[in-house]
């Protein structure tokens, strides 16, 4: 028995600041006993629980399934420790598969080594019990393995959602440093936009936030356009329940009101990708999209107005970048009365060059960067 399956326990990862967030959509979801780790949060489900985490999930970016975990010090009884797992309960030597792998405060120090001798484990298993071995496809591998190092102990998991689940497959062109969807959708999130205003961003770039919002208001699960998932590979995997969970979440959509979501940015090219991304979206027809500076669009009034504004990465200069803030905080008072807005600031320093006091802050990551999203109220 596999370790996942004594305990029906498992591990989402998460990006630092949505934490409390996830708890709430996990628990909405189906999950019980949620508890926060490093990086992410551990979590029991039955498997309809955990077929519809993967499914609708908007921040999570990967669902781990533990298979084995152990004392581990020395390269070799990672390989030993491995071998002993009966893998074909899991997968044939007929499929792909990669490892990712992260190593901390232990004896062995190089992640890409230990997952070298994870790989090398899992090849000789199958040599040995089948005499063919399976082959590695680090770029879509039909099975994602997880191996976590932390303190000398290891632990094994098999990816259940088969690749990050940020990747919601209506991403089809893209323009420089754009937003993770996980990160989008969080931001929707803490608005708590629910439909009775409209929605507005002035410069949305490839449109990740105002996609983010559609399937938010649609009820489109955050993976409806996913093929896969990694659960399909589990020993307990059951097909009628997984398409129970389908034919449950398409029952909530919802469809998309005309004028309730819009968005502008000033780069044709940006425009032309947020057109091609909305139309992979059910209803995605209905989003408004022109192409706008921001400084020469009408008033938005009593409206919800979400933006992540260029910063340092996106333009350079930092003299245009601070007057680009001041342009639109000027932008918010004196043409935006009664609205709400939500920018995200990639560089937090950034936020005082808007002008506004803001009513809150709250840390999000993105990446590498450690941002930070403000809500400010215009009267």
């Amino acid at each position: 028995m596999f370790e996942y399956q004594a305990q029906q326990r498992y591990f989402g990862q998460i990006a630092g600041g949505m934490e409390d967030l996830g708890a709430a959509e996990l628990e909405a979801l189906g999950a019980v006993d949620i508890r926060p780790a490093y990086r992410g949060l551990y979590f029991e489900a039955d498997p309809a629980a955990l077929y519809r985490i993967n499914y609708c999930s908007r921040l999570f970016s990967r669902v781990l399934a533990p298979l084995a975990s152990f004392k581990c010090t020395h390269p070799d009884q990672l390989y030993q420790h491995a071998k002993a797992l009966s893998w074909e309960r899991l997968f044939s030597y007929k499929h792909t598969f990669a490892i990712f792998a992260n190593v901390s405060h232990s004896k062995i120090t190089h992640s890409r080594y230990a997952a070298l001798r994870l790989k090398d484990a899992i090849v000789d298993y199958f040599r040995d019990h089948q005499r063919f071995r399976p082959s590695v496809d680090t770029d879509n591998p039909d099975v994602w393995l997880n191996l976590h190092i932390e303190n000398d102990r290891a632990v094994i998991s098999l990816d259940t959602s088969g690749g990050s689940l940020h990747k919601r497959g209506y991403r089809k062109k893209t323009i420089e440093a754009p937003m993770q969807e996980t990160l989008a959708a969080a931001i929707i999130r803490l608005s708590e936009w629910d439909g009775a205003r409209p929605l507005y961003d002035p410069m949305c770039g490839s449109g990740t936030l105002l996609c983010e919002a559609l399937m938010a208001y649609c009820r489109l699960p955050a993976n409806y356009n996913r093929n896969d998932f990694g659960f399909r590979f589990l020993e307990d995997y059951q097909q009628e329940t997984w398409e129970k969970i389908q034919l449950e979440a398409a029952e909530k959509i919802r469809p998309l009101p005309e004028g309730l979501i819009g968005g502008s940015d000033s780069s044709y090219k940006a425009i032309a990708a947020s057109k091609t991304n909305h139309r992979a979206l059910l209803y995605g027809e209905q989003v408004k999209l022109r192409v706008a500076d921001f400084r020469k669009l009408p008033q938005l009034e009593n409206q919800v107005i979400v933006c992540n504004p260029p910063y340092g990465v996106r333009l350079g200069k930092q003299d245009e970048i601070i007057r680009l803030y001041k342009d639109f905080g000027d932008f918010l008072k004196k043409r935006c009365q009664g609205s709400v807005a939500y920018v995200y600031f990639g560089e937090r320093t950034l936020i005082g060059n808007i002008g506004l006091r803001p009513a809150w802050k709250k840390p999000l990551v993105n990446g590498a960067l450690d941002g930070r999203l403000a809500k400010f109220e215009i009267y």
